[in-house]
């Protein structure tokens, strides 16, 4: 009897998020993952189960490296203004940097997989809470600590800068450059002066 390869799940399952993330769901085959893995087909469906199943954990997994990195960043001890204004700062810059074009793994999941796939919408909304809540935190404090103008709405701030970074990594990935994200960067900053 043939002896089944050994591997490495979670190297496996970082080597699938890099494959999904630049290829999106769809033009990704069993055979690309196979090929590109370097794993049996039969020991990736033991392991992970479907190719919808391992995208998922895919996606599930970029949030995980990702979302505590932001909310660890916009709460932070001191003014929280000027950490909002370094994530928008950051989103823009980084979708302007994009070379590869693969924009956000979240982003594109929304727009690939979130109308018609209830699982792969309920993550996309799951990712975006933790970032409206990390955003409506930061923005909450920086209103007690009158950094905020009065009146200004920290939730509704939070999620008009949760669609615009949104925004930005869609628009960084179709036609990217620096002056249009840059100016709308500066526009959703100026409404928290």
């Amino acid at each position: 009897m043939a002896r089944t390869k050994e591997f490495d799940p979670d190297a496996a399952l970082q080597s699938a998020l890099e494959l999904f993330w630049q290829r999106g769901y769809e033009a990704t085959s069993m055979a690309d993952l196979v090929g590109h893995l370097g794993v049996a087909r039969a020991s990736l469906y033991a392991t992970f189960g479907s190719k919808h199943d391992l995208y998922l954990k895919a996606l599930e997994r970029y949030g995980a490296q990702r979302g505590p990195r932001v909310a660890e960043e916009l709460a932070r001890p001191g003014p929280a203004l000027p950490a909002v204004r370094a994530l928008v700062t950051r989103y823009a810059e980084e979708a302007a940097a994009d070379d590869l074009r693969r924009g956000c793994f979240v982003t594109n999941t929304a727009v690939e997989l979130a109308p018609h796939d209830p699982d792969a919408a309920r993550s996309v909304e799951d990712s975006w809470r933790v970032l409206e809540r990390a955003l409506t935190s930061a923005l909450t404090r920086a209103a007690e600590q009158g950094e905020l103008p009065a009146g200004r709405d920290p939730v509704a701030l939070a999620r008009m800068l949760l669609v615009l970074l949104q925004g930005m990594r869609v628009v960084g990935k179709a036609a990217p450059g620096p002056a249009r994200l840059r100016d709308a960067a500066e526009q959703a900053l100026a409404l928290l002066d």
